[in-house]
């Protein structure tokens, strides 16, 4: 099961698992089909919505199904670094030796529950582990395994006894998933489903292996992007440093994961090429953390969402 795959296989095994996880959680379907896109890339995703909208569950059964080990760390003010990464202990069979003790970071899928209730300390402690799968303890430099994925969350409305994501902890986010409210007919769903008797992750199939995962990314490496496509990604992230209504634009590596994120959502949409529909599928999620509003555009209402919309509209597509 863990050999080669091709464009149509990993499609399928997509399709297989949108349905596992619809079991659990109703609706979500753009959440859904990015936090798949996010272990496709190898990347981490900011997951912000507000309580009760199934952030944690999502995360959860998409563990469930992809069959990867999980761990979850609430945050809280006073956690402490150490509380994530693990700490050196003395070793009673070895004189003056220590060893090290593994905190919950060394998994393969983490859910950093409430990431903004943490100090920007603690938060830090993301960084090295999010950039170079690797945590450094007293000067010994630990690995974490390949698979090793963060999916942080955090609600929007509530602001007291929280600490703002700086802005190089964001950039390590390859997306920033918006959850929303169920619309009416999923609401009547998720009733009808708690009173029958609540699904949980446990009952998820099991859709894909960590190997089959490994196997999948091989296929999204390989997609094909033309010169003319990489010109409209050049030209989309270029248009934010440019335009007044952002106060800081994309940089880029946000160019480079934008592309990477389109080549996720050709291999989803089963294709193995790359185009500009793809782009700009993925511009919202990709970009929207990365860019800084003027403070006069943000007076205006203004959001980066329809920000970065102008920008689509204002950017010639390539035929």
């Amino acid at each position: 099961m863990g050999g080669p795959l091709d464009v149509a296989a990993v499609a399928e095994r997509w399709t297989a698992l949108r349905d596992a996880i619809g079991g659990v959680v109703v609706g979500q379907a753009e959440p859904v089909r990015l936090s798949f896109a996010t272990l496709l890339c190898g990347g981490h995703s900011l997951i912000e919505g507000v309580p009760g909208v199934a952030k944690t569950l999502l995360v959860q059964t998409l563990a469930a199904a992809v069959s990867v080990r999980f761990g979850r760390v609430q945050f809280t003010p006073d956690l402490m670094p150490s509380d994530i990464i693990g700490t050196s202990i003395l070793d009673t069979h070895a004189a003056g030796e220590t060893r090290f003790r593994p905190g919950p970071l060394f998994t393969d899928l983490l859910l950093a529950d409430e990431i903004n209730r943490a100090s920007a300390k603690t938060q830090a402690a993301l960084l090295e582990a999010m950039q170079e799968r690797a945590a450094t303890v007293l000067g010994t430099r630990h690995a974490l395994g390949p698979h090793f994925a963060v999916f942080a969350t955090q609600n929007p409305v509530e602001h007291e006894g929280t600490y703002p994501l700086p802005e190089a902890e964001l950039d390590r986010f390859l997306f920033k998933i918006v959850m929303g409210y169920p619309d009416e007919q999923e609401d009547c769903t998720i009733l009808a489903l708690h009173h029958a008797g609540e699904r949980t992750p446990a009952s998820v199939t099991h859709v894909l292996s960590a190997e089959e995962l490994e196997a999948c990314r091989t296929v999204v490496r390989a997609v094909i992007v033309r010169e003319d496509v990489l010109a409209y990604v050049a030209a989309l992230v270029r248009a934010t440093r440019a335009d007044v209504q952002f106060a800081l634009g994309a940089s880029p590596r946000a160019g480079v994961l934008l592309v990477r994120a389109a080549k996720a959502q050709a291999v989803l949409e089963g294709r193995d090429f790359v185009l500009p529909e793809d782009v700009q599928t993925m511009l919202l999620p990709t970009l929207r953390h990365r860019v800084q509003l003027d403070p006069a555009a943000e007076v205006e209402g203004l959001t980066a969402d329809r920000a970065l919309e102008r920008t689509l509209h204002a950017v010639v597509v390539p035929r």
